[in-house]
């Protein structure tokens, strides 16, 4: 079965381009150029990846991505002419799964489509091999199959990176990891971003979770503490 994307885009040059090369590599297609007849579509028919621009009439990109983000974690990459390092971040952090700017080479866009979709198709059969379906650390209670997290019984809505995030630590409580380290495991290793990312999603997960036991290792990263290691 073809994976279906949604491309958002109101410049009809770029717009046809990107759909070409998209239907050229195999995928099935639909366009939208704003935001409010994509959301309409995607009630009828939901798609396995959106490519959103920012700049559109309307709603703008970042809406639509922190829309889509409330129910759904399909993936999402943002192509868009603002190439200012906290508008990438901004975009990441709304839940976008890759930031690309304009211009950029459409072969390179079909590259990165490629590779996110390899390790969301991955996923499930990391999943099947796993013996502990639910993750316990404390107060915080991660279920694995479902991705939701409890913290003190109750369930807390977090976004596809912070349960990336957390389930990294959690499976290696007091290790110490580089931010660099944190930023290719959970954005992937062609995100060229500022390690920033990094220290914004750790600031909203202690601020989700309070009390959670991450804690920062000064002038390197993070490390999530087990029980045993005492309290702060």
């Amino acid at each position: 079965m073809k994976n279906k994307i949604f491309v958002v885009e109101d410049d009809p040059n770029i717009r046809d381009i990107v759909v070409a090369y998209l239907k050229k590599d195999g995928y099935e297609v639909s366009m939208a150029d704003n935001a409010e007849d994509a959301w309409e579509m995607a009630y009828r028919d939901q798609p396995d990846m959106w490519i959103l621009d920012i700049m559109l009439p309307g709603m703008d990109g970042y809406e639509l991505c922190k829309k889509i983000r409330q129910d759904s974690e399909v993936p999402i990459i943002i192509i868009s002419a603002k190439d200012d390092e906290v508008d990438k971040i901004l975009g990441l952090e709304l839940g976008s799964d890759d930031y690309l700017t304009k211009p950029f080479s459409p072969r390179e866009l079909v590259a990165r489509v490629k590779r996110i979709f390899k390790r969301v198709n991955i996923a499930p059969v990391k999943k099947e091999k796993e013996v502990t379906k639910t993750i316990q650390l404390g107060d915080l209670e991660i279920h694995i199959e479902e991705r939701r997290v409890f913290w003190i019984g109750e369930e807390v809505e977090v976004t596809a990176k912070e349960f990336d995030m957390l389930t990294i630590l959690i499976r290696n409580q007091n290790r110490a990891f580089a931010r660099e380290e944190l930023l290719s495991l959970v954005w992937g290793d062609d995100y060229f971003g500022s390690d920033r990312a990094v220290d914004d999603l750790i600031k909203r997960l202690r601020r989700k979770l309070d009390g959670l036991p991450i804690e920062t290792v000064w002038g390197y990263g993070y490390r999530m503490r087990s029980d045993e290691e005492g309290s702060q």
